[in-house]
Formats: C-alpha cells, structure tokens, sequence
C-alpha cells in the first residue's frame, strides 16, 4: 500500500494519497481544489486516481473532490449519513456506516461518526497485502492529536441555532461507540493541524494513535468515567472565533463546488491598463508584499494580503465572492509566483483572477497612515478595533478598545462608525494590515496603530521603567 500525507501549511489541512502498488489504483481522501499535487504522485508511482472522498461538508476550505473526480474520471463518493439537511446536492456515491470503496488489496471502510458535523465519516483503511483488520483511521475533523473537531461551528458560521449541544453530545457517543472501540495500535491520522481553526488545542505532529489518545486526551477521562455533562462543557468551553467564510465554505460544498477544469496561466498585465480598471472600478489590486512594505506606500484601495504560507486564510478575510468582488489583479514577481499565490486562493473559493503585475509603476499611489504608540491616547479616533481573537483580547488590550476578530470584519461592517477613523490593531500588526486594507476598500477611514500591541505595550513598558 501507498499511503501520503498532503499538508496545506495555509490552512493547516490535511489530504491523504491512498494506492495499490499491485493495481496501480488510488483514492484521494478530502482533496484541496488545486489538484495537481495529486496528479503529480499519481504520475510519479505509476497510479490511476480511481475514487475520491471526503470527510464531510467542509467549512474552511473548498473541496477538491468534484475537481479530482472530472479531471481523473475518478468515482467521487461523499456521505448519505446525516440526515435530510445533510445531504449533499451534486451527483455522487453515496457512503453509508460500514460501506466500502475498495482499491485493489486495500479496503477503506466509511465509519458515521457524528459530533462535529452530522454527516462526519471517518475511515478504516485495511492493507490487505498484510492484513485482514484496519491499521489506519481518517478522522478528519473527529479525532485530531490531542484535539477534537468543534461542535460549535455550525451555530458559529453556517447559520445553526444551538447545535452545539447536540453535536456535542454526538461527539462524546462517537468516541464511545465508535473511536474506543479500535484497538489501540491503530494510527490516527486527522485532517487538520496546530493552526487550523477547526479545533481549539490542535496537535502540531502528524499523526496519533488510538491508544495515545485514550490514554493522553483531554477527553479520555470524561469517557473513562461516562461523565458526557463534564465532556460537553470542556468541549464547548473556550473555542476560538469562527472566521465568517466558512458559512460560505458550507453552502459551497453542499451545493458542490464550481469545476475550474484546466486554468490557462495568467497574463501579466499592463500597468496603465490595470490604472485604467481600477479607476473604473473593474478590478481590485492585491499588494502581496509584507505588511512593513506596504506601509511605505502601496496602491490606493489595494488589499494587503501577503504571500507566504497564509493566502487563503487572509484573502478568504478580505474577499467575499457572495458580495459581488471584483477580478483581482496580483503583485507577482513572475507567472511561476502569480500561479502558486492563485492556488491558494482557489482553496477558498476566490477563483477569478485577471492577471498580475510585477511592480507598483504607473499605478495610483497611497501610504497608509499609522498612529504611534506614543499618539495614540490624543489621536481623534472613533474606534479602536482589536482584530485579533477573543482569547488574545482577554489576555490583555489597548483600554478603550473593541474586539471584533479579523475574519469577523467584512461581514460586520454595521458595526463600525461610518464618519470618523478607525484605528486597527493586532498582535505584531499583520492582521491589522489585511483588516485596515479591507476597510480601506469598503470606503472606511482607517489607520493602524504602529507596533500594533506589541508596540503599545512594549512603550507602556519603556514609560513605566522611565517613571521608576
């Protein structure tokens, strides 16, 4: 047996490459949109993608398996579990509690295992070159090392009216009924890691096994002692800020996601042209430089997303495609770069993309303001908004602040004073810069406040040590 692990360092996400040496056939498990890393180890070991599925209706990312299944003629199958509004809307298998998808010696067997969404599979994955029982389990967002998948999502972003106890609930009977009755050598390798917002104490490694976890999780002791009240309050306590894409992620993936098929390379485009569209209000421009670049001048009403390993998670901040966003036009050394940033923003569903340019000559110039630590308490604000989470806000603020997470922004914008400056700020000042730049975009008077709360606290230290 092939098996793969394939990390998206951007949203922490995890897919996994699963074939037959002896058959040459494989199956994708919960496949990212931009599927060429599959197609590339398929090539690589002389495989043929035969069948593609997923754990459940995603929320964080969009879902690779209607675009693997076309590009390969590959069998997409998703889960029949759930209940009537969990079923998915597009054409496929459907998998139910004990059925399999067979890929030559290997056998992968769907497991309903309901907490996190209703709908949640995970999978037994049986070599059968070696063995006659599984020695592997998909978990998805179930079982994570260290972590469970939330239960509070659906209420958090998708429009649920207090699932959360429900799915709590589920969740404590799924690790009992299903999770625990495992042996405990069988690995454990989920969907998401450290990072992902998925869960709240995610584990950084790989994998885990079933045994680690009953003996090690926080949990194994709520199920030990058949305490589900206990469970579902440390469960449901603390989780972190649901970003609001993934309501959209939802729908997107129940519906079926749109099928790019082959996407032909993007042009560079002409500097004067693109100053024409923006004008015009045809396009919006994306300043792909670090934050500290950017506050030395960027082009006016550009979006600061920042290459590097979190695209899809700040654009997915900064772009709602549901809100009618315009063709965006990228910063990018050359096509290489604008392809692999285009990547990342397909995983979240930000498909059109006009073209790029390879620097800020001949375009409309702003530099965005910032508020130093020192001016802060004398600047005419009419709100200081902490973009950061709610854990981080408690831990220690600006006074006078209002938190509102960063992903939380674009679709609260009623929140926010129409006349006057909002001042931003973050933990170093990164998500404050995507943040300020979207409220830029949507025609809000916005500084950033230098430092972000680093800085502020670092000149109340250097205050503090002066006066003593």
């Amino acid at each position: 047996m092939l098996f793969e692990r394939i990390y998206d360092e951007d949203l922490a996400q995890a897919s996994y490459f699963i074939g037959c040496q002896r058959t040459g056939q494989a199956l994708v498990v919960d496949p990212r949109r931009d599927i060429e890393v599959y197609r590339d180890v398929a090539a690589k070991n002389g495989m043929e993608i035969t069948a593609v599925t997923e754990t459940h209706i995603h929320a964080d990312y969009l879902s690779g398996t209607r675009e693997l299944a076309a590009a390969t003629g590959a069998t997409a199958h998703v889960s029949g579990e759930g209940g009537e509004d969990w079923q998915y809307e597009f054409d496929a298998e459907r998998l139910h509690d004990g059925d399999e998808i067979r890929i030559g010696n290997v056998v992968v067997r769907a497991v309903h295992t309901p907490g996190h969404t209703p709908e949640h599979l995970s999978f037994l994955v049986t070599d059968g070159a070696f063995a006659d029982a599984p020695g592997y389990v998909l978990t998805g967002d179930f079982v994570f090392a260290g972590d469970l998948g939330r239960p509070d999502l659906l209420d958090e972003a998708a429009g649920g009216d207090d699932t959360r106890f429900l799915g709590a609930k589920q969740m404590f009977a799924s690790l009992r009924d299903k999770f625990l009755t495992l042996p405990d050598h069988v690995q454990v390798f989920p969907g998401h890691g450290a990072g992902s917002a998925c869960g709240k104490a995610l584990g950084a490694i790989p994998s885990t096994t079933v045994g680690y976890e009953r003996l090690y999780s926080w949990w194994g002791r709520y199920l030990a002692e058949g305490d589900e009240a206990g469970f579902v309050e440390e469960l449901l306590e603390g989780q972190p800020d649901a970003p609001f894409y993934f309501g959209r992620m939802k729908r997107q993936n129940r519906r079926g996601p749109a099928v790019m098929g082959e996407r032909a390379p993007l042009p560079q485009l002409d500097a004067q042209q693109v100053a024409r569209q923006l004008a015009a209000g045809e396009v919006t421009f994306v300043d792909t430089r670090p934050a500290d670049q950017v506050h030395t001048g960027t082009v006016a009403g550009a979006l600061n997303i920042p290459g590097g390993t979190s695209i899809a998670t700040y654009a997915a901040w900064a772009v709602d495609p549901e809100r009618g966003a315009r063709p965006l036009v990228l910063l990018a050394a050359d096509p290489e770069a604008a392809r692999e940033y285009w990547d990342h923003l397909v995983r979240v569903g930000i498909d059109e993309v006009a073209g790029y340019v390879t620097g800020l000559e001949g375009l409309p110039r702003t530099t965005p303001e910032l508020v130093s630590p020192a001016a802060l308490e004398a600047y005419d604000k009419a709100l200081l908004l902490d973009v950061r989470a709610k854990s981080e806000h408690a831990e220690g603020h600006v006074p006078g602040s209002t938190q509102l997470h960063g992903g939380r922004v674009l679709w609260n914008l009623d929140e926010l004073p129409e006349q006057g400056t909002i001042v931003t700020y973050c933990q170093g000042g990164l998500r404050s810069s995507v943040v300020a730049s979207t409220l830029r975009h949507a025609g809000y008077d916005v500084a950033e406040l230098e430092g972000s709360y680093s800085g502020w606290a670092a000149h109340r230290e250097a205050l503090a040590a002066d006066a003593g």
